[in-house]
Formats: C-alpha cells, sequence, structure tokens
C-alpha cells in the first residue's frame, strides 16, 4: 500500500482538543495526519501533548472535541481493541510482553489458536514464523521473553503489532533503551515495514535519529501544533527552536574532573542467588569525591539491581557496600540517605520517584518534611513549605499550574523534573542517578546535564546509569560497561573510545581481561 494508491491520509486528525478535569489544556486544535508507507515523527518537549495525542489515536484517551478520520472516513476509537480493529497498533516504551512466556506463546496471547478446547501450539509457532518471514525479522519461536535481549524483545513487540494486522504503527521512544548496533537494526526494520506500506509514527526526544529516519515531522509546543516539516528541509536548530522556542545546543561547560577521597566503594557485590543466573557477579568498583563514574550496558544486564543494592532497595546478598566507611547492609534506607548523605533517583519514576496521589509540592520536599525548616513538633511550617516548593518548580521549570496540583497530572517528564529536584536540591555526598533524562525534552536535558556537573565541581561523588550511549559519554569522567551481571570493561578516559567500541563490549561481543580491569580502575 503506497502513499499514491491512496488519495487520501491514512489517518487525518482535525481539530482535536484535550482539557483534563483540572484545567490543564494537553491539546488544543490539533490538527495531524499521516500517509501509507511514511515515517512521521512527533516531537515537542515535556507536556507538549504528544503523548496524549498519540493515546487518543490509540483509544486510551478520550477527546474532547475534534475528529478522527481513518483513510477520509471519520471514526471514533474508544479502547485500544476498536483502534487495533482500524489497523493501528501501538509499542509503548514499557514492553507489554509476559516475560515467563516463550515469543510464540505472547505473540498470540488473547488470541490463541485452539484445537478443541487446547492451545494449539504448534499453530502459534508456524504463525509466528509465518510473520516473522513475511517482514523479515527473524525470531526464534519458542525463545522465552526474560532471556532476550532489550532489543529483540522490542522486535517481538512490533511482529505482534503486525500480527494483529496493524498498518499504521506508533513507537513511543523506541531507542531508549537500545545500543546503536540494535538501534541501526531497528531502523533497518523500519524501513522494510515502510517498503511494505506501512506507517511508522515514531515519537522521540533525539533529533538526531528524526533526521536520520524519518520522512515528515510534526513539531507540538503548549498542546499546539507547531507545523508539518519535511525532515530533509529543516534543520537540527529549527526543530529545537521551535519545540522550545528558541535552539537548544548542547555545548555544556564540562571542567575537569578533580577526585578526592573514595565515598563509594563496592567489593564482591553479588546478587540473585536461587533465581538462576546472578544478576550481580563479584562487581568492584568506587567512586571518588568530585567524580562522575558512568555505567554503560544493554537493561536487563544487573544495572538496575546493583543501585537498587546500592540505595537498599534491595538487599545485599553477598559482598560489601561501603558509603564513606559506612556499611550499608547494615543500614535502612533512610539511614542511607541521611546518615550517609546519599541522594537516588531512580529508573521507575512512578513506582519509587514519587507519590503519585500526593501534591507536587509534597513529593517535592518529602525528604525534608521532618527538618527544623519546615516543621516543628510535628506539624508543618506551610510558609515555608509553600516558598520553597515555589522555589523549586521555577528552578526546575517544572511545567504545572501550582504547587497543589496533583503529581500524576503531570506528563512524564515533569514527573521525572520533581524527582531530579528533590534529589538534586539537598546537600549529598554520593547521588545515584539511574536513567536521569529518560523521556524528557533535550531544553530539560541539557538543564539536569548542567545541575550534575556543578554538584560534582563542589566535590559530590556521582554514579549514574543511562541506556543513552550519547547521554552516557557526555556525563561521565570513566565509565565501566556492564554485562550478564559483571564488569566487562573499564574505560578511566574516554578520549577515542566510540559508541560503537561501546557498543561491542555491551552486546558481550568484546571482553576486557580482569587485570586489565583492575589495572584501569587504579590509574
Amino acid at each position: 500500500m503506497s502513499t499514491a494508491e491512496h488519495s487520501v491520509p491514512a489517518i487525518e486528525m482535525k481539530g482535536i482538543t484535550k482539557i483534563y478535569s483540572n484545567g490543564v489544556v494537553a491539546n488544543k486544535d490539533v490538527d495531524f495526519s499521516v500517509n501509507y508507507g511514511e515515517i512521521h515523527a512527533v516531537m515537542g518537549e515535556n507536556g507538549a501533548g504528544k503523548s496524549t495525542l498519540m493515546k487518543m489515536l490509540f483509544g486510551l484517551e478520550k477527546m474532547d472535541k475534534g475528529q478522527i478520520l481513518f483513510e477520509g472516513k471519520e471514526v471514533s476509537i474508544n479502547s485500544p481493541a476498536e483502534a487495533i480493529a482500524l489497523k493501528i497498533g501501538m509499542v509503548h516504551q514499557e514492553f507489554m510482553l509476559v516475560p515467563s512466556l516463550t515469543v510464540a506463546e505472547n505473540m498470540v496471547l488473547r488470541e490463541e489458536p485452539r484445537k478443541g478446547i487446547f492451545i494449539d501450539h504448534n499453530k502459534a509457532i508456524e504463525e509466528t514464523k509465518k510473520i516473522s518471514e513475511m517482514y523479515n525479522l527473524p525470531i526464534d519461536p519458542n525463545a522465552r521473553i526474560a532471556d532476550l535481549a532489550v532489543g529483540i524483545k522490542q522486535r517481538v513487540e512490533i511482529l505482534k503489532a503486525l500480527y494483529r494486522g496493524a498498518k499504521i504503527l506508533i513507537l513511543d521512544e523506541p531507542t531508549a533503551v537500545l545500543t546503536p548496533q540494535e538501534t541501526e537494526e531497528l531502523f533497518r526494520q523500519l524501513l522494510i515495514l515502510k517498503e511494505h506500506g506501512h506507517t511508522v509514527i515514531f515519537i522521540s526526544h533525539k533529533i538526531r535519529e528524526i533526521k536520520q529516519i524519518c520522512d515528515r515531522i510534526t513539531i507540538l509546543k503548549n498542546g499546539r501544533s507547531m507545523g508539518v516539516y519535511q525532515v530533509k528541509d529543516i534543520s537540527e536548530g529549527d526543530i529545537s527552536r521551535l519545540m522550545v522556542g528558541h535552539e537548544v545546543k548542547m555545548n555544556l561547560d564540562k571542567k575537569p574532573a578533580s577526585p578526592g577521597k573514595t565515598v563509594l566503594k563496592v567489593e564482591h557485590l553479588s546478587y540473585g542467588y536461587g533465581e538462576g543466573k546472578l544478576k550481580l557477579d563479584d562487581v568492584n568498583f568506587s567512586v571518588r569525591k568530585g567524580e562522575i563514574i558512568g555505567i554503560a550496558g544493554v537493561e536487563g544486564n544487573g544495572q538496575r539491581e546493583l543501585l537498587e543494592c546500592l540505595s537498599g532497595l534491595r538487599k545485599i546478598q553477598r559482598g560489601k557496600v561501603a558509603i564513606n566507611g559506612n556499611d550499608v547492609s547494615k543500614m535502612s534506607i533512610y539511614d542511607i540517605r541521611e546518615k550517609a548523605k546519599t541522594a537516588y533517583i531512580p529508573q521507575d519514576r512512578l513506582l519509587f520517584g514519587v507519590a503519585s496521589g500526593a501534591t507536587i509540592q509534597e513529593n517535592l520536599l518529602a525528604n525534608r518534611m521532618d527538618y527544623e525548616e519546615f516543621s516543628k513538633a510535628g506539624v508543618l511550617k506551610e510558609k515555608n513549605f509553600v516558598k520553597t516548593a515555589k522555589e523549586l518548580i521555577k528552578e526546575f521549570t517544572i511545567k504545572c499550574d501550582n504547587e497543589k496540583q496533583l503529581v500524576n497530572m503531570l506528563s512524564g517528564g515533569n514527573i521525572q523534573k520533581v524527582v531530579v529536584a528533590r534529589e538534586l536540591s539537598m546537600p549529598r555526598e554520593l547521588i545515584i542517578i539511574d536513567q536521569p533524562s529518560r523521556g524528557i525534552d533535550i531544553g530539560a536535558t541539557k538543564f539536569i546535564h548542567q545541575k550534575i556537573f556543578e554538584l560534582r565541581d563542589a566535590g559530590t561523588a556521582i554514579l549514574v546509569n543511562s541506556a543513552d550511549l550519547a547521554e552516557i559519554r557526555e556525563l561521565s569522567d570513566s565509565l565501566f560497561v556492564m554485562y550478564e551481571g559483571e564488569i566487562v570493561a573499564f574505560f578511566r578516559s574516554l578520549d577515542g573510545v566510540t559508541e560503537e567500541q561501546l557498543g561491542e563490549y555491551m552486546l558481550g561481543i568484546k571482553k576486557q581481561t580482569p587485570e586489565e580491569i583492575k589495572e584501569a580502575f587504579h590509574e
């Protein structure tokens, strides 16, 4: 199905308006259209309305005004099931796969072929092979999802949508967790889909990737469309300017590090006994005062378990973790935060980062409610509370109505800013950060990176994990790579180390010897 075969767009959204019950305008009179056989980008800063617009197209949200046309005919989409019936599929940033099931079982889930009263497993495998071969996206139908690399899991999600007949595919931040090699493979897959006449709607904050893969781009700002452009005819600077009102350049002021004494020391840390393969296998490293150590790795290789052991969210099973000489295994989460002066920005901002039913103000100051400045004998000093919350909202450019707004009414990127504002605005000796800029725009990313550099220069020890290689390279003074729960490479300096080389270690293609790693750590 090519564009030429259709005199009308595949999808048209006209005059779309969405206003939430609290008065927040998510979209205002937005027009959006895509053609068959194109890859179309949707870009905008946090709170611009991208996700809301796509959720309305996929039936996850209801619009207040406007109309949606499918192949020229007006339709009503009130649920994902109705979207799927119109051949619209969506691959979410957090994959919706069942880890304990096989690829084939996930592929046919809720649409299982039957043999009498039983599921026909052979038919499920046959169907999986058929759709895989049709789109030249090879996959092992019998592989268990839990055993697959992130890039392959994403391929399963795409094939699952195609199996259900999707001709229009919405991808939400699809490269957020991929290595450079996996990103290139994804782009190859998307071009194959385009050749088959499919439409791909590509939501991303990465302007470089948009320029590489997309045909057209729709830019949103403050809930309104800033126009539709041919990607080949618009510069990166112009895209940035339309998104945030001015061009954002990531030329940050990063001075050389001046490391001091060791703040965090991890020795022979292992975790995951009784779960089959260890999640962490004899991990050793240290972080000094006034330096940023980065962690690179494909998600699911132990990074999350490592940071949760350090922050007290998981109990240390074997080995030792010391912060300024204090044994973390003997400390509560509160003591790690207060006595060991540690801040933690978690990967899962909704589960561990915020209390979603509380206000922005309460979330911003949750870590200091018992401080004398904010309470006395259990009674809050409301004036100081409000004043500080307003100052943090302004400093960290959190887009909201006021400090009393519930945090769950914010966009994902602005929720991230609330977490970052709370954790980075307190004097701390160690800061642990998991995915600092996931889901946030270029302007907010620049601000957070600059804040991290300021804290490092003031003498804070910082440990950062990011799936975005460009980000981890920019932030890190030194960096180690994790693969299958082990540190497989360490670089004291990143001079001359390319993203492609890091990707080889991340995928397990290369591995430094234990002696090389130990020697690099002690340079």
